[in-house]
């Protein structure tokens, strides 16, 4: 039985109510009063039967709880683990789900967490910082997560369309069941011989006509009546307390009807149902609202209102009526605009939208072109401070109208010669306004038109260079580059010489790096196809040569800061050596004396130095200097970090390396994809390159001890080869060069002929040259050369005696040639030979050494060793002093012994 009803005296009912109202007890408490008086049959009734839809519902819930806090602490590694058991758990209700359908809650979960997973993916600051097991998690469930989602795609989009419609809808099914549950639980309650039933037949029934009728009255207001009817019922409980037990029975009746669960819940229940549905048409502004206006009074009177009509923006008022509109007053208004910029919560689109505005209103005036200039200025400032991150690139929209506006600005100064800018004038003798005095404005051109072409260079760095989009904005390239043509002209007859020099660097900058293909056929001697052809090539201006040269000059003579003339003489010999004037670029290099102090330049200047000694290397290649062309990729390449060298890419490196700041700048520094040089043909030029100096090298000092080595990337690549426990056909461009060298040892320039000129490595790095059959013959002539002086210092000893002309059958080459290049190895000493002029024949000479040179050798080699480690222990007695005097000598010492690195060139620089 409950309390309610409970025989007892007075005292202890008022007792018992006093120490309810003060400590309220939990419903869950095992240990209470009500617990001691309970009957058995009454916890029977107590136990709750839940379906298995309820309680395989729950345990989805419980496990979509857990997923949502892991996300909230971005635990990626828990929201994975407990994804995979919400799997398994949707598996095992899937006879539930096929009946009811798959519960709202469940995609919701599924689209929020696929939204979540996407937007931590693509914050690549934020994926650095995770530790090792988040990021394996992170992409582990990325994957399985869009996988998963495909089975769901109808939903999922469904609830993307609607999202507060879906969470409405499952709310109203938890109101439903919530509703139901509570009935039950009535219907339960009322098992100790007085139901619910009894009780509300006991009601006047003036009470039972109100009651469908209480929906029509304020929440408020009910529950006032209801507190009422419990004050009531209190105070007659309390002014009864000494009656009779029939009294008391009848209290306790009235208490267990203010206890019980009104009739007013079902129409509660109703008006949470209709003020859901009208909160949702007020965000949607439906026009349909006739059902529920007589539904729900809580909200008030209800207005009617026109939907489905946008609401149009109307524009910003930049004058009140009547004011006049002159020069100060537009000024006052720029100012009043751009006092904004920079400020929290300012609207940057707003604020370019206000000065457009501005700059329409000085046009329709007439104020003069002053105040059209002063405003240009602004808008593309504006348009520039957009985007406040540096790293950030402008939108398409955005550069577009960048463009726009300085196109516009250049027309209005072309076309006004009375208008005069510069960053020297002060804002104070501005003279904005119509008069006889010509425009002055403050403000630099030059300046908007350096930060468009680094913008341009932005926008290309952040595009994936792979894609369609990369090719679209590579074509605005001729736009960026007739802007600065046309700035170019006008500051040529109105700019300072430092500003021409700027802008003339600019577009050196555009001009370097491309192959003029048309100035090429006009120097082989050839012409158009068509006559259309022909016409247009006759039409076009000067080379790129010519256009190049008259730029790089006027800076070598009127520049003044380093900067500027270091990176022309850069430009200027990287197109050189592009075009394949060697000895122009060689002797510009050299003259130039940057190799002496590029290390004190900044990143970029270094980087332009890079591409530049590649781009030589690849020139003397092509032109046959291969001991040069070796020497000036020998820095890029023996380092084994040419992509980062020449700004082509970032190497992976650790955090202590390099941290989050300095891999931003360092982004920022790339090279736009469409000037990269190929990393495969330098590398592959390197390799040959140093396969044809070190192949006859290793020849001619095949026993010497103290051979050194010319190429460590090559001798690397040969040990690779070397350890292959199975030597199958060459497929990359090393195993080529790898096969080649080992056949080229053995003197068979045939077969190294074949594995460094065929299809593959054509396609792969011959046919990227301009002139691909001249490289290929002078790479066969080259080959046939060093594998004859390789085949006569690996067996010259066996032979007594050897005919040219046997040599020249072997080889292939003319007898002249042969003639000259023994008798070059027999000048410098590399063959102990001589030349039989009437027979054609080369006679080789026994050098074997004694025993008693062969000893002597050796002693001479131990006194030098010992000669060396005595002057070192001196230099470490003496201390740096002592050191510092002996340097010279001990410098001289080394290079008598040719034990400093390019000895070899040194010594052989006549040799070939």
């Amino acid at each position: 039985m409950s309390r309610f009803f409970a025989t007892g005296s007075d005292s202890e009912s008022e007792e018992s109510l006093s120490a309810d109202e003060i400590t309220p007890k939990a419903t869950g408490t095992t240990f209470n009063k009500q617990g001691l008086l309970l009957s058995d049959e009454e916890e029977d009734t107590k136990r709750v039967v839940r379906s298995a839809k309820d309680k395989r519902f729950e345990e989805l819930t419980n496990l979509i709880k857990t997923i949502r806090n892991a996300m909230k602490i971005r635990d990626i590694s828990k929201c994975l683990e407990e994804f995979e058991q919400l799997c398994r758990s949707f598996l095992k209700s899937k006879t539930i789900m096929d009946k009811e359908g798959v519960p709202q809650f469940y995609i919701r979960l599924l689209a929020d967490l696929e939204d979540y997973l996407n937007q931590l993916w693509e914050d690549k600051e934020g994926k650095k910082k995770m530790n090792k097991n988040n990021a394996k998690a992170l992409s582990t469930l990325r994957q399985k997560i869009r996988k998963y989602n495909r089975d769901f795609e109808t939903e999922i989009v469904t609830y993307k369309e609607n999202p507060e419609q879906s969470a409405d809808e499952e709310e109203e099914k938890d109101d439903i069941e919530s509703g139901g549950s509570s009935a039950e639980s009535d219907e339960d309650g009322g098992d100790d011989g007085v139901t619910a039933k009894s009780f509300m037949k006991k009601k006047p029934q003036e009470e039972e006509k109100k009651a469908p009728e209480a929906s029509k009255f304020l929440k408020g207001a009910a529950d006032e009546e209801s507190d009422s009817d419990e004050d009531e019922d209190w105070s007659s409980d309390t002014e009864d307390s000494g009656s009779d037990s029939e009294d008391n029975e009848g209290t306790a009746a009235s208490l267990a009807v203010a206890f019980l669960k009104k009739t007013l819940d079902g129409d509660k229940q109703a008006d949470r149902k209709d003020e859901r549905k009208k909160r949702h048409k007020k965000k949607e502004r439906a026009e349909d609202d006739g059902e529920e206006e007589g539904g729900d009074a809580e909200e008030g009177v209800w207005e009617k209102v026109k939907g489905g009509v946008p609401l149009v923006k109307e524009k910003p008022k930049m004058f009140a009526k009547g004011t006049e509109i002159n020069p100060p007053v537009v000024v006052k208004k720029l100012h009043e605009i751009l006092q904004a910029r920079g400020k929290k919560g300012t609207d940057r689109a707003f604020q370019i939208e206000l000065l457009h505005a501005l700059a329409a209103i000085s046009v329709e005036h007439n104020l003069g072109e002053g105040i059209s200039v002063k405003i240009k200025f602004n808008i593309i400032a504006s348009l520039y401070d957009y985007n406040p991150n540096l790293a950030a690139f402008m939108k398409a929209d955005m550069w577009k109208k960048c463009l726009d506006c300085i196109d516009e600005l250049l027309d209005i100064l072309f076309n006004n010669n009375n208008i005069f800018i510069g960053e020297n004038i002060a804002e104070d003798s501005e003279n904005l306004a119509i008069s006889d005095q010509p425009f002055r404005v403050r403000g630099c051109i030059l300046t908007l038109v350096e930060r468009m072409d680094e913008e341009f260079t932005k926008i290309m760095q952040n595009t994936d260079p792979h894609s369609q989009e990369y090719v679209d904005n590579l074509k605005d390239e001729g736009r960026v580059c007739g802007v600065i043509d046309r700035l170019l002209e006008y500051l040529e007859t109105k700019g300072s010489t430092e500003e021409v020099c700027r802008i003339y660097l600019r577009r050196i900058m555009h001009t370097y790096y491309k192959f003029d293909y048309k100035a090429h056929r006009r120097s082989l001697g050839l012409q158009g196809e068509t006559k259309s052809e022909q016409d247009q090539e006759e039409s076009e201006g000067d080379d790129s040569a010519f256009i190049m040269d008259r730029l790089c000059k006027f800076i070598y003579s009127k520049d003044r800061t380093d900067r500027i003339r270091t990176c022309a003489i850069l430009c200027h010999i990287y197109h050189h050596a592009l075009h394949s004037r060697w000895y122009q670029a060689r002797d510009l290099m050299l003259m130039s004396h940057l190799q002496d102090n590029i290390q004190h330049a900044d990143p970029p200047v270094q980087i332009l130095y890079n591409r530049t000694m590649v781009q030589l290397g690849i020139c003397a290649f092509r032109q046959g200097m291969i001991k040069d062309a070796h020497n000036a990729l020998l820095d890029i390449q023996s380092s084994g970090r040419a992509k980062e060298l020449l700004g082509q890419g970032l190497l992976m490196r650790n955090m202590q390396e390099r941290n989050a700041e300095q891999e931003k700048i360092e982004k920022r520094r790339q090279v736009p994809f469409h000037m990269h040089i190929n990393l495969e043909l330098l590398e592959c030029v390197y390799l040959v390159s140093a396969m044809l100096l070190e192949i006859p090298y290793m020849a001619a000092h095949e026993f010497d001890a103290r051979r050194r080595m010319i190429s460590k990337q090559f001798h690397h690549q040969l040990r690779v080869g070397e350890r292959q426990p199975l030597l199958g056909p060459p497929e990359s461009m090393r195993e080529h060069v790898v096969a080649a060298s080992k056949a080229m040892k053995m003197g068979d320039w045939r077969t190294c002929h074949s594995f460094i000129i065929n299809e593959k490595m054509n396609s792969k790095v011959w046919d990227l040259f301009p002139e691909t059959q001249r490289v290929r013959e002078m790479l066969v002539r080259k080959i046939q050369e060093e594998s004859l002086r390789t085949y006569l210092f690996t067996y010259s000893s066996v032979y007594d005696s050897i005919r040219m002309e046997i040599l020249s059958d072997m080889f292939e080459l003319e007898i002249p040639t042969v003639h000259s290049i023994i008798s070059k190895m027999i000048i410098n000493e590399e063959l102990m030979a001589s030349l039989d002029q009437p027979t054609q024949t080369v006679v080789m000479h026994r050098t074997e050494p004694t025993s008693l040179q062969n000893m002597a050798l050796q002693l001479a080699e131990k006194l030098g060793g010992l000669v060396e480690n005595n002057e070192r222990v001196f230099d470490l007695k003496q201390g740096v002093y002592g050191g510092y005097f002996n340097r010279d000598q001990k410098g001289s010492y080394q290079q008598k012994q040719n034990y400093q690195r390019g000895g070899y060139r040194n010594q052989n620089q006549g040799s070939y």
